[in-house]
């Protein structure tokens, strides 16, 4: 399943306007089940084979059963393979998943301009897609961030302004970290009010974060699986452009998915009702 999805449902377990079922679960019986979870709040968080990060102090990590379970408790669907990093009051957290499309090649110059007349193009489409769906669709702006690679750390980031049709903001970043056989993406769910504080954040744990022996992208070997797409590809095929053909978003038209999420205004309030504490550490 895509990042797209698990975002989405993850969002729709703090919005209060659509009327989830958990939005009314007193937040100490969610607690109660949280730190019944297996939180790692130390050493190497093991992200699946592909990779590891190292666990900050005062941050915790849930390997992949935790996490389907962390899913439930935020009365979504349960995923496989992914994993969970984020502090201890879970004021904001992080999310990993592995896209196992092959070898990307980075030997592309990105068009910012281009891109983004793309994806405006293929969200007019979706507009009146959604539309037709009963959705109130989602507006593309603008760039938040400029699409940007670091042939060093093969990380290729972007953000993307979008809006409702009420005017409400909503903010996309997307952070995907290129290896030898896929892509590793980092997502990132935050309360817009300190959404540019947990960028910061969450790049600063990404630091600790690498691919293992052998599954980095400089230890491509000729034979490996090829992606048959690049970098914008990884771009236009994310964002905006994907939101509406997913159908995820009946009853969660504010939220976007895959990359940095902001919650719009009024939903703020409830993360942190429900994330100003922390996970127990059992001995």
């Amino acid at each position: 399943m895509s990042w797209l999805r698990y975002i989405c449902t993850v969002l729709g377990a703090f919005a209060l306007a659509t009327g989830t079922a958990y939005a009314q679960t007193n937040t100490n019986d969610v607690w109660a089940e949280f730190n019944k979870l297996n939180w790692q709040f130390n050493g190497i968080g093991r992200i699946g084979n592909q990779a590891g990060i190292q666990i900050p102090a005062g941050y915790a990590f849930l390997g992949a059963s935790d996490t389907r379970r962390f899913l439930e408790l935020n009365g979504n669907l349960p995923e496989d393979d992914r994993y969970i990093i984020g502090p201890k009051d879970l004021h904001w957290f992080g999310g990993f998943g592995f896209e196992d499309s092959g070898y990307v090649s980075d030997n592309e110059k990105l068009d910012p301009d281009s891109l983004l007349e793309t994806l405006k193009s293929n969200n007019r489409e979706q507009q009146a897609e959604m539309r037709q769906h009963g959705l109130d669709p989602l507006i593309l702006v603008g760039w938040f961030v400029e699409p940007h690679y670091d042939l060093v750390t093969k990380r290729l980031e972007w953000g993307v302004r979008l809006s409702t049709v009420s005017g409400d903001p909503v903010v996309n970043y997307t952070i995907k970290l290129l290896g030898r056989r896929g892509v590793m993406d980092a997502i990132l769910v935050s309360d817009p009010q300190s959404l540019e504080n947990d960028i910061r954040e969450f790049k600063s744990v990404l630091r600790g974060y690498s691919f293992n022996d052998g599954e980095r992208y400089s230890e491509f070997r000729s034979g490996d699986k090829i992606a048959e797409y690049g970098l914008s590809a990884l771009i236009v095929g994310g964002a905006a452009a994907a939101a509406a053909k997913t159908g995820v978003f009946k009853g969660l038209a504010k939220f976007i998915g895959v990359g940095v999420i902001a919650l719009v205004a009024g939903i703020g309030g409830f993360f942190k009702k429900l994330f100003r504490r922390e996970p127990s550490q059992r001995a």
